[in-house]
């Protein structure tokens, strides 16, 4: 999961959950099947490529998560209502996938100096059906990741999958064909570090996140000149933007106009700024005169 997926998926103004849920399912279920699998074959491919499903379950699980947390009411204590259950989950993900690459290299590296004999055609069977079930998930999703960028965050991870379990289908042909067993393990740190690049990144934007910082790929600073050019204002302080889930993003902002400004025109045209230039749905702007203070701050 590169970068996190948004709080729901939503084609043409709707929540599309039904492919999410089959895609969900076919790709747990596997996953469960492949670790299995792996530990009766002593086949460390298999293994990691089910800890690389489990990143892509995991991303699926957390967009049907946040589905459910984004469809329940506000609270006078959580007045955003449940966003950041998303970011926590995904939090918890990153950190347990880390560790289970680490795990899986150090195995591979002893698996490699003592490589246990292989059971090639379980492995290569079951690295086959996770293929259809791979190729059946870009299927269902493909015609909707254009138009969702959740679904097409989940698209690029059953992507991903598809090249894992390529990887193991090589790993049982070699094993198979010329019985150089630590072609197991090598291919299986091959997996396990592809996990990490991309889960790291989740991590940091997670923390990002977390910390309360600006969007990524939103300009601060052109945010404020932008403010700042607009008819009747003087100056913009406090200027705040941070995300409170993946996809929703807030801004906070004290903005002082000329006393012949229209308080009420600006307000709206700053509100329309946000949201359509810049992607901010929630704002909260506090507009003052300069003639109510002297000195503004």
């Amino acid at each position: 999961m590169s970068a996190l997926v948004s709080s729901s998926a939503r084609v043409n103004g709707r929540i599309d959950k039904h492919r999410l849920w089959i895609v969900f399912s076919l790709t747990s279920g596997y996953m469960l099947a492949e670790a299995v699998t792996g530990i009766l074959t002593q086949s460390l491919a298999l293994l990691a490529d089910a800890g690389h499903m489990l990143t892509d379950a995991g991303a699926l699980g957390l967009s049907l998560l946040a589905v459910w947390f984004s469809e329940r009411p506000s609270t006078p204590e959580r007045s955003f209502g449940y966003y950041r259950a998303e970011i926590l989950a995904a939090f918890v993900n990153a950190l347990v996938l880390l560790l289970m690459s680490f795990y899986i290299v150090y195995e591979a590296w002893q698996r490699f100096k003592n490589p246990p004999v292989v059971i090639g055609w379980p492995m290569l069977i079951v690295a086959s059906i996770g293929m259809v079930v791979n190729l059946a998930g870009i299927r269902l999703l493909g015609t909707l990741s254009g138009r969702s960028l959740n679904v097409r965050a989940a698209y690029l991870e059953v992507v991903s999958d598809l090249l894992g379990s390529l990887g193991v289908v090589a790993a049982g042909v070699i094993v198979l064909t010329t019985g150089w067993y630590r072609a197991d393990p090598v291919i299986g740190a091959a997996i396990g570090l592809f996990i990490v690049p991309r889960t790291w990144g989740l991590l940091k934007e997670v923390v990002h996140i977390l910390m309360e910082g600006a969007p990524s790929g939103l300009d601060l600073n052109k945010l404020r000149e932008t403010i700042l050019a607009m008819p009747g204002v003087t100056s913009a302080h406090d200027l705040h933007v941070w995300t409170l889930t993946s996809g929703v993003n807030a801004m906070t902002a004290h903005v002082w106009i000329s006393d012949a400004a229209d308080d009420p025109a600006v307000l709206k045209e700053l509100r329309r700024i946000a949201k359509e230039q810049f992607g901010i749905e929630h704002t909260t702007i506090q507009i003052e005169k300069e003639c109510e203070s002297s000195a503004p701050f």
